[in-house]
Protein backbone atom coordinates (compact mmCIF):
# COMPACT_ATOMS: atom_id res chain seq x y z
CA UNK A 1 0.00 0.00 0.00
CA UNK A 2 1.57 3.47 -0.76
CA UNK A 3 1.62 5.95 1.99
CA UNK A 4 2.36 9.48 2.52
CA UNK A 5 5.61 10.69 4.16
CA UNK A 6 5.11 12.99 6.68
CA UNK A 7 2.00 14.80 8.06
CA UNK A 8 2.19 18.14 9.64
CA UNK A 9 -1.25 19.82 12.01
CA UNK A 10 -0.75 23.33 11.88
CA UNK A 11 -2.89 25.15 14.33
CA UNK A 12 -4.57 28.92 13.01
CA UNK A 13 -5.99 29.91 16.39
CA UNK A 14 -9.40 30.18 17.43
CA UNK A 15 -12.46 31.36 16.23
CA UNK A 16 -15.20 31.32 19.03
CA UNK A 17 -19.10 30.99 19.11
CA UNK A 18 -22.17 29.79 20.84
CA UNK A 19 -22.11 26.00 21.28
CA UNK A 20 -25.15 25.46 19.70
CA UNK A 21 -23.87 26.26 16.47
CA UNK A 22 -21.72 23.01 16.69
CA UNK A 23 -23.84 20.69 18.91
CA UNK A 24 -27.77 20.97 18.54
CA UNK A 25 -28.69 19.46 21.99
CA UNK A 26 -32.14 20.41 23.24
CA UNK A 27 -32.84 23.64 25.38
CA UNK A 28 -30.04 25.84 23.47
CA UNK A 29 -30.83 29.03 21.44
CA UNK A 30 -28.08 30.67 19.42
CA UNK A 31 -26.42 34.09 20.50
CA UNK A 32 -24.37 36.44 19.11
CA UNK A 33 -21.14 37.81 20.88
CA UNK A 34 -22.85 40.91 22.87
CA UNK A 35 -24.85 37.91 24.18
CA UNK A 36 -22.36 35.62 25.12
CA UNK A 37 -23.06 34.80 28.52
CA UNK A 38 -26.59 33.70 27.99
CA UNK A 39 -27.88 30.78 27.79
CA UNK A 40 -25.16 28.44 26.21
CA UNK A 41 -22.17 28.69 26.37
CA UNK A 42 -19.42 30.57 24.29
CA UNK A 43 -16.40 28.05 23.11
CA UNK A 44 -13.07 28.07 21.29
CA UNK A 45 -13.66 26.95 17.79
CA UNK A 46 -10.32 25.99 16.50
CA UNK A 47 -9.06 26.14 13.30
CA UNK A 48 -5.79 24.19 11.73
CA UNK A 49 -4.65 23.25 7.92
CA UNK A 50 -2.72 20.23 7.70
CA UNK A 51 0.96 19.83 5.22
CA UNK A 52 0.90 16.42 3.63
CA UNK A 53 4.30 15.39 2.74
CA UNK A 54 4.91 12.46 -0.49
CA UNK A 55 7.47 11.47 -2.73
CA UNK A 56 4.93 13.23 -5.45
CA UNK A 57 4.44 16.60 -3.86
CA UNK A 58 3.47 18.69 -1.03
CA UNK A 59 -0.27 18.77 -0.43
CA UNK A 60 -2.00 21.32 1.81
CA UNK A 61 -5.28 20.71 3.41
CA UNK A 62 -7.45 23.95 3.86
CA UNK A 63 -6.38 27.44 4.51
CA UNK A 64 -8.39 28.53 7.66
CA UNK A 65 -9.78 32.12 8.33
CA UNK A 66 -7.88 35.54 6.68
CA UNK A 67 -5.99 38.63 8.70
CA UNK A 68 -8.65 40.62 7.43
CA UNK A 69 -11.86 38.77 8.73
CA UNK A 70 -13.77 41.40 10.54
CA UNK A 71 -13.67 43.58 7.15
CA UNK A 72 -13.77 40.25 4.86
CA UNK A 73 -17.04 39.06 6.76
CA UNK A 74 -18.75 42.19 7.37
CA UNK A 75 -21.24 42.08 4.84
CA UNK A 76 -22.19 37.98 6.18
CA UNK A 77 -23.20 39.24 10.00
CA UNK A 78 -20.92 35.75 10.66
CA UNK A 79 -18.50 38.56 12.13
CA UNK A 80 -20.69 38.34 15.22
CA UNK A 81 -21.26 34.69 15.70
CA UNK A 82 -17.91 33.27 14.52
CA UNK A 83 -15.42 35.91 15.97
CA UNK A 84 -11.25 34.93 14.90
CA UNK A 85 -10.33 36.13 18.23
CA UNK A 86 -8.34 33.69 19.53
CA UNK A 87 -5.64 34.07 16.69
CA UNK A 88 -2.06 35.45 17.54
CA UNK A 89 0.58 37.10 15.00
CA UNK A 90 2.39 33.89 14.73
CA UNK A 91 -1.09 31.40 14.43
CA UNK A 92 -2.11 33.44 10.90
CA UNK A 93 -1.59 30.71 8.26
CA UNK A 94 1.19 32.37 6.75
CA UNK A 95 3.30 32.91 10.02
CA UNK A 96 2.98 29.11 10.23
CA UNK A 97 4.55 28.25 6.80
CA UNK A 98 7.56 30.52 7.18
CA UNK A 99 7.93 29.48 11.01
CA UNK A 100 7.87 25.67 9.41
CA UNK A 101 10.13 26.56 6.37
CA UNK A 102 7.63 25.81 3.26
CA UNK A 103 7.37 28.25 0.80
CA UNK A 104 3.87 29.16 -0.98
CA UNK A 105 5.88 27.80 -4.30
CA UNK A 106 6.54 24.39 -2.65
CA UNK A 107 3.26 23.66 -2.31
CA UNK A 108 1.67 21.55 -4.98
CA UNK A 109 -1.57 20.67 -4.35
CA UNK A 110 -4.29 22.72 -1.93
CA UNK A 111 -7.36 20.56 -1.45
CA UNK A 112 -10.23 22.71 0.14
CA UNK A 113 -12.69 20.28 2.52
CA UNK A 114 -15.18 22.96 1.61
CA UNK A 115 -15.60 26.44 0.56
CA UNK A 116 -16.88 27.92 3.63
CA UNK A 117 -15.47 30.97 4.89
CA UNK A 118 -13.10 29.50 7.98
CA UNK A 119 -11.88 26.97 5.65
CA UNK A 120 -10.92 28.48 2.14
CA UNK A 121 -10.02 32.07 4.32
CA UNK A 122 -6.61 31.93 2.73
CA UNK A 123 -7.29 30.60 -0.85
CA UNK A 124 -6.38 33.52 -2.79
CA UNK A 125 -2.69 33.34 -1.19
CA UNK A 126 -2.10 30.78 -3.61
CA UNK A 127 -3.71 32.89 -6.85
CA UNK A 128 -0.35 32.97 -8.40
CA UNK A 129 2.27 30.05 -6.83
CA UNK A 130 1.11 27.44 -9.53
CA UNK A 131 -0.25 25.03 -6.71
CA UNK A 132 -3.74 23.14 -8.12
CA UNK A 133 -6.16 24.37 -6.36
CA UNK A 134 -8.76 21.29 -5.52
CA UNK A 135 -12.18 20.83 -4.11
CA UNK A 136 -15.11 18.80 -4.54
CA UNK A 137 -17.20 18.77 -8.09
CA UNK A 138 -20.22 19.93 -6.71
CA UNK A 139 -18.91 22.13 -4.36
CA UNK A 140 -17.51 24.19 -6.42
CA UNK A 141 -20.89 24.18 -8.75
CA UNK A 142 -22.75 25.57 -5.74
CA UNK A 143 -20.08 28.09 -4.69
CA UNK A 144 -19.80 29.90 -7.90
CA UNK A 145 -23.37 29.29 -9.01
CA UNK A 146 -25.45 31.30 -6.29
CA UNK A 147 -26.62 34.84 -6.78
CA UNK A 148 -24.87 37.73 -4.88
CA UNK A 149 -21.61 37.73 -2.11
CA UNK A 150 -22.50 34.89 -0.12
CA UNK A 151 -25.00 32.53 1.12
CA UNK A 152 -24.40 30.94 4.45
CA UNK A 153 -20.75 30.41 5.16
CA UNK A 154 -19.72 30.87 1.18
CA UNK A 155 -18.65 34.06 0.66
CA UNK A 156 -17.24 34.51 -2.97
CA UNK A 157 -14.65 36.95 -1.70
CA UNK A 158 -12.80 33.59 -0.83
CA UNK A 159 -12.32 32.21 -3.88
CA UNK A 160 -13.37 34.46 -6.75
CA UNK A 161 -10.87 34.61 -9.61
CA UNK A 162 -9.29 31.15 -8.89
CA UNK A 163 -9.33 28.10 -10.91
CA UNK A 164 -10.17 25.13 -9.39
CA UNK A 165 -9.70 21.42 -10.18
CA UNK A 166 -12.05 19.31 -9.44
CA UNK A 167 -12.66 15.45 -8.09
CA UNK A 168 -16.01 13.22 -7.46
CA UNK A 169 -15.96 10.18 -5.54
CA UNK A 170 -13.49 9.23 -3.26
CA UNK A 171 -10.37 9.87 -4.73
CA UNK A 172 -6.57 9.17 -4.43
CA UNK A 173 -5.05 12.12 -5.34
CA UNK A 174 -1.26 11.41 -4.32
CA UNK A 175 0.52 8.44 -2.93
CA UNK A 176 -1.66 7.95 0.52
CA UNK A 177 -3.76 10.53 0.45
CA UNK A 178 -7.35 9.85 -0.77
CA UNK A 179 -9.88 12.33 -0.64
CA UNK A 180 -13.11 10.41 0.97
CA UNK A 181 -16.50 12.22 -0.21
CA UNK A 182 -18.75 13.34 2.67
CA UNK A 183 -21.26 15.20 1.85
CA UNK A 184 -23.98 16.81 4.24
CA UNK A 185 -22.28 19.93 6.23
CA UNK A 186 -22.03 21.23 2.38
CA UNK A 187 -23.38 20.02 -0.70
CA UNK A 188 -19.34 18.80 -1.28
CA UNK A 189 -17.82 18.86 1.91
CA UNK A 190 -14.50 16.38 1.60
CA UNK A 191 -12.60 14.38 4.36
CA UNK A 192 -9.01 13.06 3.93
CA UNK A 193 -7.69 9.84 4.55
CA UNK A 194 -3.95 9.64 4.86
CA UNK A 195 -2.03 6.64 5.36
CA UNK A 196 1.29 6.52 6.92
CA UNK A 197 3.99 4.26 7.41
CA UNK A 198 5.04 4.67 11.32
CA UNK A 199 1.56 5.60 12.69
CA UNK A 200 -0.89 4.48 10.20
CA UNK A 201 -4.21 5.80 8.96
CA UNK A 202 -5.34 9.31 9.72
CA UNK A 203 -8.52 10.83 9.36
CA UNK A 204 -9.23 14.13 8.87
CA UNK A 205 -12.66 14.91 9.58
CA UNK A 206 -12.99 18.83 8.33
CA UNK A 207 -16.64 19.90 8.80
CA UNK A 208 -17.92 16.21 8.71
CA UNK A 209 -17.57 15.83 12.10
CA UNK A 210 -17.26 18.83 13.59
CA UNK A 211 -15.57 17.34 16.97
CA UNK A 212 -15.62 14.23 19.29
CA UNK A 213 -18.65 14.59 20.91
CA UNK A 214 -20.50 15.32 17.43
CA UNK A 215 -19.17 11.86 16.47
CA UNK A 216 -20.37 9.85 19.37
CA UNK A 217 -21.81 7.27 18.91
CA UNK A 218 -24.98 8.50 19.03
CA UNK A 219 -24.03 11.07 16.31
CA UNK A 220 -25.29 14.99 17.76
CA UNK A 221 -25.39 16.93 14.68
CA UNK A 222 -24.78 20.61 14.20
CA UNK A 223 -26.76 23.96 13.27
CA UNK A 224 -25.06 23.91 9.76
CA UNK A 225 -25.90 21.52 7.54
CA UNK A 226 -27.37 21.20 4.30
CA UNK A 227 -28.90 17.48 4.14
CA UNK A 228 -28.96 15.69 7.69
CA UNK A 229 -29.38 12.45 5.52
CA UNK A 230 -26.21 12.81 3.97
CA UNK A 231 -24.99 14.24 6.99
CA UNK A 232 -25.50 10.76 9.04
CA UNK A 233 -24.45 8.96 5.87
CA UNK A 234 -20.73 10.85 5.66
CA UNK A 235 -20.00 9.94 9.68
CA UNK A 236 -21.40 6.63 9.50
CA UNK A 237 -18.83 5.86 6.28
CA UNK A 238 -15.89 7.65 8.22
CA UNK A 239 -16.72 5.38 11.29
CA UNK A 240 -16.58 2.00 8.99
CA UNK A 241 -13.18 3.37 7.39
CA UNK A 242 -11.74 3.79 11.18
CA UNK A 243 -12.88 0.37 12.21
CA UNK A 244 -11.47 -1.20 9.56
CA UNK A 245 -8.31 0.54 9.58
CA UNK A 246 -7.52 1.21 13.32
CA UNK A 247 -7.79 5.32 11.93
CA UNK A 248 -6.89 8.30 14.34
CA UNK A 249 -10.09 10.35 14.11
CA UNK A 250 -9.07 14.41 13.48
CA UNK A 251 -11.94 16.58 13.96
CA UNK A 252 -12.68 19.54 12.26
CA UNK A 253 -12.94 22.28 15.31
CA UNK A 254 -12.56 19.81 18.45
CA UNK A 255 -11.28 22.58 21.27
CA UNK A 256 -9.50 19.74 23.32
CA UNK A 257 -8.58 17.58 20.76
CA UNK A 258 -5.84 20.02 19.15
CA UNK A 259 -3.94 20.81 22.25
CA UNK A 260 -3.25 16.83 22.16
CA UNK A 261 -2.05 16.59 18.58
CA UNK A 262 1.37 16.91 17.69
CA UNK A 263 0.86 19.95 15.97
CA UNK A 264 3.47 22.16 13.66
CA UNK A 265 5.83 23.53 13.32
CA UNK A 266 7.69 21.17 16.59
CA UNK A 267 5.45 18.46 15.57
CA UNK A 268 4.64 15.90 13.33
CA UNK A 269 3.52 12.18 12.27
CA UNK A 270 5.08 9.52 10.05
Amino acid sequence: MATANKVSVIPCGAMTADLTWLLLKPGRSITDRKHKDSPAPWVDVPTHCVLVETDEGKLLWDTSCPRDWEERWGPTGLQEFFPYDKVSEEEYLDSRLNQMGVGLDEIDYVVLSHLHFDHAGNAQMFKNTGAKLVCHQREKEFAFGFDGLFTGAHLKTDYEGLEFETVSGDTELLPGVTLIETPGHTVGCMSMRVDLPDTGTMIFTSDAVYMGESYGPPTVPAAIVNNLEDFYASVEKLRGIEQQTGATMVFGHDAEQIHQLRTAPEGYYT
